[in-house]
């Protein structure tokens, strides 16, 4: 089924957003069965990874309102060395995808090592260098926190980042089979240890009484669990990207230099996101506790009903990605729009089914009335926002990066972030003295901002003049 905006009276093409005359939908890249064998588990995957993530912090609620905050606000730096290390994934995914599509096996596999290489470098250099800086680093960001929080923050901290390698090596394995169209590998792996890391939650949490550290424990068992049993199968023949000979790999600097023109824009862009919100998490820091532990629940269900837009997004690259790399421009037109619609339409039912199950949710982690009674309606306030704009925002750009245009994106979204959201919210709350509502009015805007601009942009073709392989 073809996607279009109605047909106005100038020219064949005036009013589309694609031009249907130049795609052959009996030879499309990916049919319908295909798009829901890639897309499908990509949703499962993100939606289980997030519902995991919720039960995991329940978890952590029950040892107190101290735990809970260290976790949210270790998460916060977290996140924003984890995001480095996917957006270096999405360099590989766009390259790989793109010699894929060309229909060249061995430059995809070339290209795949040197990911290997890069990301494992970087991501043990993060480690160490979170783990001997652990307390300078929290006090740097996070500045007078309660010293209970700070003590749990310590903990947390150390025992996480020595799982960044074992993740990054993941990313980077989950990105090759998703490249190659199978998504349904990863998201079983990951379902798995997972579910291996809400066993440990539950063990060393209840029974041994290992608090924090428990859970980071349990973090770490997991991740090292998830790199194993990737690269276990990678060196199988049977898929498109094939990594063995681990011995033999070698720096290939002309290709490492073709995957960070991609990944380091797309790192930029990520990190600069991950660093307005540590800007934005220190304002809320001097808010109280209450405060803190609500705007962390409530990042989590946002996170949540946003997830399924994520996974759609994802394919989107891969997708696009094959048809740039095939020479297929017009297809890669029909398949943003397509996956748009198909991405607006999940992100919808995921906000009012979360907003369903809010309530339950902070009862059963047993939230502070005051927490709760603030997570409720900040949850309100972002469903009736998040299924008007923020597809456009963020499902779109995943096809711009598929096809390489990834300079413009960090530009523009790094200018929105931190003139919309940062500014906006530090001002609401530090001047204005809002509470944590704060955060989201500055989200809405940016998201605003973004989708507008995103819609030109994708008008405009300008996003296809960038060249990666």
């Amino acid at each position: 089924m073809t996607t279009s905006v109605p047909r106005r009276p100038r020219g064949d093409n005036a009013g589309r957003l694609f031009d249907r005359n130049r795609i052959d939908f009996s030879d499309l890249l990916f049919d319908s069965i295909s798009l829901k064998k890639l897309l499908l588990p990509l949703i499962v995957e993100q939606l289980l990874t997030s519902f995991m993530g919720m039960a995991d912090t329940m978890m952590i609620s029950r040892v107190g309102s101290a735990a809970i905050s260290a976790v949210s606000l270790v998460d916060s730096i977290n996140i924003l060395v984890i995001q480095v290390f996917a957006a270096l994934a999405t360099g590989g995914t766009i390259v790989c995808s793109q010699y894929i599509g060309h229909g060249d096996k061995a430059r995809t596999n070339s290209a795949a090592r040197q990911v290997v290489l890069t990301i494992l470098f970087i991501s043990c250099l993060a480690a160490a260098a979170c783990m001997i800086f652990c307390t300078p680093i929290l006090r740097l960001v996070f500045g007078t926190v309660e010293e209970a929080v700070m003590r749990n923050s310590q903990v947390y901290f150390l025992v996480t980042a020595a799982s960044f390698p074992f993740l990054a090596l993941f990313q980077a394995g989950a990105a090759f089979y998703r490249a190659g169209g199978n998504s349904r590998f990863p998201m079983t792996v990951s379902v798995i240890c997972n579910a291996v890391n809400i066993a440990g939650n539950a063990i060393f949490i209840f029974v041994f009484h290992w608090g924090v550290f428990g859970a980071a424990l349990s973090t770490l068992i997991s991740r090292i669990l998830l790199a194993v049993i990737v690269f276990a199968f990678l060196r199988l023949p049977r898929q498109i990207i094939v990594i063995d000979r681990y011995l033999s790999m070698r720096p290939d600097f002309t290709v490492i230099l073709k995957i960070l023109s991609v990944g380091i824009p797309a790192g930029i862009e990520s990190g600069m996101f991950q660093f307005g919100k540590l800007a934005i998490q220190s304002s809320v820091s001097t808010l109280g506790t209450a405060a803190i532990a609500a705007q962390a629940m409530t990042n989590i269900l946002e996170n949540l009903n946003g997830i399924a837009g994520i996974g759609i997004g994802l394919g989107l690259m891969t997708v696009v990605g094959q048809c740039i790399g095939a020479g297929r421009t017009e297809e890669a037109k029909y398949y943003i729009v397509k996956i748009y619609l198909i991405g607006e339409a999940a992100v919808t039912a995921s906000c009012l089914f979360v907003y369903a199950i809010t309530r339950p949710v902070v009862w059963l982690a047993g939230m502070e009335p005051a927490s709760a009674d603030m997570c409720i309606w900040m949850m309100g306030w972002i469903t009736l926002v998040k299924p008007v704009v923020w597809s456009a925002a963020f499902i779109v750009p995943y096809g711009f990066r598929g096809a390489g245009d990834v300079k413009f994106n960090m530009i523009m979204s790094s200018l929105s972030m931190w003139l919309c959201r940062v500014v906006l919210a530090t001002i609401l709350i530090r001047v204005c003295g809002f509470g944590p509502i704060a955060v989201w009015i500055g989200m809405f805007s940016d998201w605003t901002i973004r989708a507008i601009i995103h819609y030109f942009r994708f008008r405009s073709g300008r996003w296809l003049n960038h060249a990666v392989i």
